[in-house]
């Protein structure tokens, strides 16, 4: 028998780190990973980010959230082996997991308009490969996958639409990145905002999206980019990034959105919400100038949180938009967004501010919560 195809029926016993319930530290764990079935791949990762996304199904909040799981969504790695019918990647391919998959067969993919393919979102939703069960176990019970990724492990299975192959001199350790946080916040602004040369944003949130957000509008060509955060030390970063002044609301009286309007006569040709609180995406709205405004939604609220504004605010000609992995349709774009890191178009290694060994992924997730990381690379 072939080797690869010996490899194909062979279980994989790793480390991976398994969050058991909501609200508590992830456990390093040994796991076996069952091999691929047709239409899928098995994947070494290499290097793997921790994002709020992460945090946020950790947290309980998450209304898909399904424990016990393998968390992680911004890694890259090795394939390992192929289920049958895979013909777009093969054993040796430098990969990313996409958490937005890309069939191009569904009217979501052949549609321009849109990057959100539908093809397994029911079973990606319930933390189950497309054939309803999961590749992973531990002490003998079922472990969910994540966001159809699971980075959070030495081995993982997904989808072949769920995988773009990428230029296999990219340092790893970087492009991991890509997966998420950087391609989510650079997309808002180029590809659903649309920011114009000579234009005036405002991003609220100077994480890791943020930052993507006014590296966007500055590539752009936007002339003026303020960024809004209560954690001043965020400040000289954004500056690096793009941003021309930095400003908090608790500096002001007013609310933020009145302070905004005074400060760009008028209100900012675009807005970005890169925090995930409703109360500011209404705010990061009300900035937006009258008749041709246009604020766009990045951040994910909690279950059950609602929007609010008076009617009057898009009558008068703004427009509220959303964006879900910055508009990328996610196999035929990550692979050029690894080019333009490689030729130096878009950063990447600036958004690393920690790199950890695999068995520190819980002080990760402490330094993204206190506000001392942008992004932690996790080597595996």
């Amino acid at each position: 028998m072939p080797a690869d195809f010996l490899s194909q029926l062979r279980v994989i016993k790793c480390k991976a780190a398994v969050a058991w319930e909501a609200g508590k530290p992830l456990f390093l764990e040994e796991v076996e990973v069952a091999p691929p079935k047709a239409h899928e791949v098995r994947i070494k990762i290499v290097a793997t980010a921790v994002c709020h996304t992460d945090a946020y199904t950790l947290s309980g909040a998450d209304p898909e959230g399904c424990f016990p799981v393998i968390l992680g969504h911004e890694g890259a790695g090795i394939v390992e082996s192929v289920g049958e019918g895979v013909t777009k990647v093969k054993p040796g391919d430098t990969v990313i997991p996409l958490y937005i998959p890309q069939c191009g067969e569904c009217k979501f993919c052949k549609n321009p308009k849109t990057n959100l393919c539908q093809k397994i979102r029911i079973t990606q939703g319930k933390g189950l490969m497309p054939d309803g069960t999961s590749r992973f176990t531990c002490k003998g019970k079922q472990i969910y996958h994540f966001m159809g990724t699971s980075t959070f492990s030495e081995y993982t299975v997904v989808a072949d639409i769920s995988v773009a192959k990428i230029d296999a001199a990219a340092p790893l350790d970087k492009v991991c990145l890509l997966g998420c946080g950087i391609s989510t916040g650079y997309g808002a602004a180029v590809n659903t905002a649309k920011v114009e040369p000579g234009s005036t944003c405002a991003v609220f949130g100077l994480g890791g999206v943020g930052l993507a957000v006014i590296m966007g509008c500055k590539i752009a060509g936007a002339s003026r980019i303020i960024g809004i955060d209560l954690n001043k030390d965020k400040y000289a970063k954004a500056k690096e990034f793009g941003a021309t002044e930095c400003i908090s609301p608790q500096d002001f009286k007013k609310p933020i959105q009145e302070v905004l309007v005074e400060m760009t006569d008028g209100g900012v040709d675009y807005s970005f919400e890169c925090i995930g609180n409703v109360g500011v995406m209404r705010a990061a709205l009300e900035a937006c100038h009258k008749g041709w405004g246009v604020s766009v939604i990045v951040g994910v609220a909690a279950a059950g949180q609602e929007i609010a504004t008076r009617p009057f605010q898009l009558v008068t000609g703004r427009t509220w938009k959303g964006t879900a992995f910055g508009g990328w349709k996610s196999v035929d774009n990550v692979p050029k967004l690894v080019t333009d890191y490689m030729s130096k178009k878009i950063k990447v290694d600036e958004f690393v501010t920690h790199t950890l060994p695999f068995d520190k992924i819980n002080e990760a997730f402490e330094l993204m919560h206190t506000g001392k990381s942008i992004r932690t690379v996790l080597k595996l």
